[in-house]
């Protein structure tokens, strides 16, 4: 394939990965996938994609906040406890081997797929509903961002749930609080890949630019559409991450 034609699909690729990333998640299951599609070893991928990441998530925190939808405080509160984790993940992912990645890429595809089709359903949140501690919060923070800072892949899902679930606030709100969180834990998870030469700069860009352009629009189609779109949304990446697992595409 001609290096230009590598670039142009990693714009297209990111474009839709940044819609889906920032109103559900599942978009690195997209990106990465491709990164290593295009010749980058897992490690080097998985590094390459946390530029994109950074970008999507500065300009859907933009998105938000143009449209006054933001609480930075509460946000960096919360994102402060994934950083330890994000640190220690991302060191952890630079020592295995690109064979090693592709089988843990694997298991945790399968993993996030059957967690999502028989996951039991989500109920709407209470406000007087106060059986769940609200301080479980901070501990599944910093699992999560282990896992970000490791991974990537599904951790827009994992955050979804855990901010529905324990803050028991409205999805839009939720999605505001995850593309802060996400930004800031990517800060010293993408420091870990630059230092130790695991990213490949002119596809990184590429990629940024195109998850740029499609959180702007993702941003402003979850504050327009609300919880319906969401949802609809929600529904597009599950079938993306289903398809890519069964090699369909």
């Amino acid at each position: 394939m001609p290096e230009l034609a590598k670039l142009i699909l990693l714009f297209v690729v990111g474009s839709i990965a940044g819609i889906i990333n920032v109103n559900a998640g599942g978009g690195s299951s997209v990106t990465l996938p491709a990164l290593i599609f295009l010749g980058l070893e897992g490690t080097v991928a998985n590094g390459t994609n946390r530029i994109g990441i950074l970008a999507q998530n500065i300009l859907a925190i933009s998105s938000f906040r143009r449209r006054q939808f933001h609480a930075f405080r509460e946000s960096l509160t919360m994102a402060l406890f994934t950083l330890p984790g994000a640190v220690a993940g991302a060191l952890l992912s630079v020592r295995i081997s690109h064979a090693w990645f592709l089988r843990i890429l694997s298991v945790i595809m399968i993993g996030i797929v059957f967690s999502i089709l028989f996951g039991r359903p989500r109920r709407r949140p209470s406000e007087t509903d106060e059986h769940t501690p609200k301080w479980l919060l901070y501990p599944v923070l910093t699992g999560i961002g282990f896992y970000g800072g490791f991974m990537q892949i599904g951790v827009g899902f994992m955050l979804m749930a855990a901010l529905y679930h324990l803050l028991r606030i409205s999805l839009v709100r939720v999605n505001m609080h995850k593309v802060f969180i996400v930004c800031i834990y990517t800060l010293p998870a993408l420091l870990v890949f630059v230092i130790t030469g695991n990213v490949n700069w002119v596809y990184g860009l590429f990629l940024a630019c195109g998850m740029a352009f499609g959180a702007w629009w993702g941003a402003h189609i979850a504050v327009k559409g609300g919880e319906k779109a969401i949802r609809a949304i929600l529904a597009v990446a599950i079938l993306i991450m289903a398809l890519k697992l069964m090699n369909l595409f």
